[in-house]
Parts: structure tokens; C-alpha cells; sequence
């Protein structure tokens, strides 16, 4: 069932939870790094500690740090799903699945996503990204006073630079819970705040370390960047709507 929110209780549900986080501060809308993580105010929020991550898992046997922590200004927003059970009786313990299979399977280092949301909204730290307690972002802005984004593992060759959003579930069939949209929507728009990303752009996404270009949504699925069915032939039809609601949320913020 294909979700219409315009207007609606989610579309609302997610403008309070977005008006109940941290605001951006200082010169060229600087999130203030020090303030509390920026999903936690309103959205039900589990950090890595939280959903039982094994940092040790993250480290080879000498110590050394199998995917150490590199940070790029934002340029795009990606949205997943993790093709894992729906009506999933223990979320967390999947989180820590896909850690391991990351982590260790795939020999990533770490989960390659930066957030993920699972059918009742709850939202999980992903990547490591230091020990500031803020996800997705480092310590410092960058530059332009931004918050740079720790650098992840979800988008093969196009990573730095690009946030990496999933929803837990198998969308092909069937589109995200209400819940799950409400919050996605919700981090979504936090995400553009803070980092000036427009919603409803196409942007020349160059990366920073290999140079690849390519011109995108702003916020795009996984199958506009490789061949992949990501995030679910039902609900990829969907994010034109997203992106109309996070661009709502914004002007309402």
C-alpha cells in the first residue's frame, strides 16, 4: 500500500518531531556538535551502545581500526531498505545482524548505513563516527561550518559525501509502516537542515576521493546509483513523495 502524506497525521507527527530537535547555530547555519544527538528530542532513538554493538568487532587483533573514521562535507542523502524480515519481533537484534554481516562478512568494517529506522520508528545509530554521542557527523564542521559526515559503506564508489538512510524490512512488496515513514521523513529533513541540502534538488555529486561524477536527486534511492532493486520496487516509486514531504518539513521548521 503506497502511503499519501501530504497534509496528513504523519506528515504532522513528523514536522513535531522535527521542531522538537536541536536547531542549527552560528555563522552559515553551524549545528552546534555539542548539543544532544540531533534525532533524539522527539523520534525514539537507540544509539550503538544502545542496540548492543560490539565495538570490538571493529578493531583487527592488533588494535588497528579496520575502517578508520574520515569525514566529507554532505552532498547527497541516500535511502535503503535491508531486505531483512518484516514485522520483525526484535529490530535490534537484526541491527546486530547486519553489523556482523557488514562488519565482518563483508569485510566493511563496520554497518555501512549511517541511520536505520525500524516498522515502529525507532531509529538506530549506524556507522561509527566518533565519541562526540552525535551519529552520522564528526566533532568539527567543516570548512563552510557544516557538519561533515563520517564516512560509510552503502553506496558502492559513491560514498564519501552521502548519508546513508534504511529502513529495516523488505519494501519490493510492500511500503514502509506509517511509523517508519513519519520518522524517516523526520531525519530526513534534520539531515537537510543542518547540512543545506536541498530536498527537491538535482545536484552534480562529485566524490572527494576518487573523483567519480554523476548529476542526482538530492535525495535519492540506492537503485539511482547502481543496478540494484534498493529500496524496494514498492516504495522507490515513493520518493518523489518524500522528498515533497521532507521539503514541507523544512518550510514548517
Amino acid at each position: 500500500m503506497l502511503i499519501n502524506t501530504t497534509d496528513g497525521p504523519i506528515i504532522q507527527a513528523a514536522a513535531r518531531a522535527l521542531t522538537g530537535m536541536p536547531a542549527p547555530s552560528g555563522p552559515a547555519g553551524r549545528a552546534s556538535l555539542a548539543a544532544p544527538p540531533p534525532f533524539t528530542s522527539k523520534l525514539p532513538y537507540l544509539s550503538r551502545a544502545a542496540w548492543g554493538a560490539d565495538e570490538s568487532l571493529r578493531f583487527a587483533s592488533d588494535g588497528t581500526e579496520l575502517f578508520p573514521t574520515l569525514f566529507y562535507g554532505v552532498q547527497t542523502l541516500t535511502v535503503h531498505h535491508t531486505v531483512t524480515a518484516n514485522a520483525d519481533p526484535d529490530p535490534a537484534a537484526t541491527v546486530r545482524a547486519i553489523y556482523f554481516f557488514h562488519t565482518i562478512t563483508e569485510d566493511f568494517g563496520d554497518i555501512g548505513y549511517h541511520l536505520l529506522i525500524d516498522e515502529a520508528g525507532r531509529v538506530y545509530e549506524g556507522r561509527y563516527s566518533g565519541d562526540d554521542k552525535a551519529p552520522v557527523f564528526g566533532p568539527e564542521p567543516g570548512p563552510d561550518g557544516r557538519p561533515q559526515m563520517c564516512n560509510g559503506a552503502h553506496v558502492g564508489g559513491f560514498n564519501a559525501g552521502n548519508v546513508g538512510v534504511a529502513l529495516l524490512g523488505d519494501l519490493t512488496d510492500k511500503g514502509p509502516t506509517a511509523a517508519a515513514y513519519r520518522s524517516l521523513t523526520a531525519v530526513l529533513a534534520r539531515l537537510a537542515q543542518v547540512t543545506a541540502v536541498d530536498p527537491l534538488a538535482q545536484v552534480h555529486y562529485v566524490n572527494p576521493v576518487s573523483g567519480a561524477e554523476v548529476d542526482i536527486n538530492a535525495i535519492a534511492g540506492h537503485q539511482e546509483w547502481a543496478p540494484t532493486q534498493c529500496p524496494g520496487n514498492t516504495f522507490f516509486p515513493q520518493l518523489p513523495q518524500v522528498r515533497d514531504d521532507v521539503a514541507t518539513l523544512l518550510n514548517a521548521a
